[in-house]
Order: structure tokens, then sequence, then C-alpha cells
């Protein structure tokens, strides 16, 4: 979990480290611009970040991922692939639907789920 730096029962300092702030400055720009966006992987977990914790821990987050994966395309020399703006509700479908039903009954909706049939 982002932000728990615990060993042995004791909790340290989870702070973003001091390093340089050109780059720092640059990568939380692309980040709160990526949050703008609807269409990928990185603007969902934006999304997902900014709705409990705030826009600026959200960049925070997201621009330490662009770091990471910056990282891992020129260590490895792969390339870039999107996982997709839809998958973090695909990897937990089951707790999505559930969360979303009770939602729904909770407002006072009686819910009957059908699975959809692909049209030929």
């Amino acid at each position: 979990m982002p932000g728990k730096n615990e060993s042995a029962g004791r909790n340290r300092s989870a702070k973003t480290s001091k390093a340089n702030r050109y780059l720092k400055s640059a990568l939380v720009e692309a980040a709160q611009a990526v949050g703008r966006q609807h269409d990928n992987h990185l603007a969902a977990q934006f999304h997902r970040l900014a709705a409990r914790r705030g826009n600026k821990r959200a960049a925070v987050a997201v621009a330490h991922s662009l770091l990471v994966i910056v990282y891992h395309i020129i260590h490895r020399g792969t390339v870039y692939i999107d996982l997709g703006a839809t998958y973090f509700d695909e990897r937990k479908a089951d707790m999505v639907q559930h969360q979303l039903v009770k939602r729904l009954e909770n407002l006072g909706f009686k819910v009957t789920l059908e699975t959809q049939t692909q049209a030929a």
C-alpha cells in the first residue's frame, strides 16, 4: 500500500524523498494532464485515488507510476502496453457488481441481474 512504510511493527516516514525538483514537477504536471483524460489505465488510477485521497495526492501517485513505467521501458527496452480504462473494474468484477447492486437497493430499487448475450 503506498505510503505504508512499516517494518517490524514500526512505522517509518512515507513522505516523498527529496529529488530533482524539475523532474518531480514535470512528472506531477504530466500526471495531472493524465487525470483530465478518461480512456487509459493511468487516468483510471488517478480518478480512483482522487476520489479517496484528493487530486494532489493522486497526481503524486500517478507521477510515481509514470516514473516506474519509464524506468522499466528504458531498463528492459520494452514497449508500454496500456491496460485500459476498465482494468480495475475487470480485475474485481464481482466486487463492483455487488457494490452497485447494494447501492441501488439502498436507493429503494429491486435489482435482478441477467448476463448479457452477444449479438452475432
